[in-house]
């Protein structure tokens, strides 16, 4: 299954967790078969904190959606993060945008990503490895979300 997954970090030596993140996922979850620039932004939600690296790998895993996220969650912890505020700082973050073209909402898991199309620091680099991406759950390729994105935020400065 082609899986998308977007990595950030903001603690640390950042550019580290981001490779060390990325070795693990190929060993233990699939091959790894591309991978964005890395890019510097603000961070989200919480705003008070360092400033973040972002980017996304493609994946191609044989495991279900919900031991991938286990999966995912382990190798944060093994890395360091710890949750204790939401939106908070981390050595690692690891998000499952797409899985394959499934669309999946329960208590556990929502993909593809619910709050993606606001996110340029996920859009951005998802566009760069998978932009023909058909996201179901808004109906539009991710090349058309992040467009309608930068389109939106040129509205904002306008005004």
């Amino acid at each position: 299954m082609k899986t998308i997954i977007a990595l950030g970090s903001n603690m640390g030596d950042r550019r580290k967790y981001l490779e060390d993140a990325i070795t693990e996922i190929g060993k233990r979850i699939g091959e790894v078969t591309a991978r964005s620039q890395i890019m510097e932004t603000k961070a989200y939600g919480y705003t008070e904190q360092d400033d973040f690296l972002n980017m996304a790998i493609a994946v191609e895993t044989e495991m279900e959606a919900h031991d991938l996220l286990h999966e995912l969650n382990a190798i944060e912890a093994e890395l360091g993060r710890v949750r204790t505020i939401h939106w908070g700082p981390r050595t690692i973050d690891l998000d499952i945008i797409y899985y394959g073209d499934r669309l999946i909402d329960d208590e556990e898991l929502h993909v593809p990503h619910i709050d993606l199309h606001n996110r340029d620091f996920v859009l951005v680099p998802v566009a760069e490895i998978a932009g023909e991406i058909f996201d179901v759950r808004r109906g539009k390729t991710v090349a058309e979300l992040l467009a309608a994105l930068q389109d939106h935020n040129m509205e904002e400065v306008k005004q």
